[in-house]
């Protein structure tokens, strides 16, 4: 149970940028089912770097990964504002992008490390919190967001749009201070 709180609570209230990259995941289509499955892929991927991390069969530079992490919010920050018809699947970047995503939940999860005895029921535990916090973002910008406002002629270019646009200036104001602090 410690682990599934500590997976939760590294997304909310700790993880903005994570929260950020699933706000813009969600926002891109603003589709709850498209949401989740994104999110479930997301989580896939992950959870497979963060478990070769965890288990130091992959070295993580955690500088490296968080521009990384910064780029890939700005992304899918840019391409809500402008959509393009990419020959490589949607659901293909956002794999890619939580390979990364889970090397900096290794970076993170380190400081407080996982029981070498029940290493594996901890890293699930880990990434079960983390997706049950992702799901709750999506329905928290579903329910409270998208359903009252989708049908609004206005809803894309005075809300997603603006708010896109400002997840990507954060995400590139991350980037630059992630690279100087290297």
């Amino acid at each position: 149970m410690y682990y599934l709180k500590l997976g939760f609570l590294h997304v909310i209230p700790l993880g903005f940028d994570h929260i950020l990259f699933i706000v813009s995941l969600f926002f891109a289509h603003s589709n709850f089912k498209t949401a989740l499955l994104q999110c479930s892929i997301f989580t896939v991927a992950h959870s497979l770097t963060l478990g070769l991390a965890a288990s130091e069969i992959v070295i993580v530079n955690g500088t490296s990964v968080e521009v990384i992490i910064a780029l890939s919010i700005f992304a899918v920050s840019f391409n809500t504002i402008f959509p393009t018809k990419l020959k490589f699947s949607r659901y293909g970047f956002v794999f890619i992008f939580g390979l990364f995503h889970g090397l900096g939940f290794a970076t993170a999860l380190k400081e407080t490390g996982l029981p070498k005895n029940d290493f594996f029921t901890a890293l699930v535990s880990f990434n079960i919190g983390v997706e049950l916090a992702q799901i709750a973002i999506i329905m928290i910008c579903y329910f409270c967001i998208t359903k009252q406002l989708r049908n609004k002629t206005w809803y894309q270019q005075k809300f997603i749009n603006p708010l896109a646009f400002t997840i990507c200036c954060i995400a590139l104001f991350w980037t630059m201070e992630r690279m100087l602090n290297n």
